[in-house]
């Protein structure tokens, strides 16, 4: 992670798409920077309390997700957007600054997901 803030450029997406099959969101972001979100790891990592709990220690490892899609996507406000998957799960509120701290921290933050699956014997499937 950075010590510094981002510019807000570098926090501000220029282009939100999800891909044909609504498997992944594209972020573009003013400052260039682009990154393919799998729905699967969005709505494990979902900054909604049912996922993060309202505290590090609540955090709630989500199985069963890997075909999971992105059926709708909600703005909220002009800083964040909710999507809504085909699982029913839509409390998730995804601001800029997350979207962007997500797509830079993808491989550490999936990988922690994929071992604390292991970890408590649970599947992807």
């Amino acid at each position: 992670m950075t010590s510094q803030p981002l510019p807000e450029a570098a926090t501000w997406p220029s282009e939100l798409r999800l891909s044909p099959d609504r498997t992944a969101l594209i972020v573009t972001f003013e400052d260039g920077a682009r990154f393919t979100l799998a729905a699967e790891y969005l709505r494990v990592e979902s900054p909604s309390a049912e996922v993060q709990g309202h505290a590090p220690h609540e955090k709630v490892t989500v199985p069963g997700k890997r075909r999971v899609t992105i059926t709708e996507l909600h703005p909220v406000g002009a800083y964040a957007i909710r999507p809504v998957f085909d699982d029913g799960h839509s409390t998730g509120i995804y601001a800029w600054p997350v979207l962007r701290a997500m797509g830079e921290e993808q491989e550490a933050r999936f990988g922690a997901y994929l071992q604390a699956l292991a970890d408590k014997g649970l599947s992807r499937d």
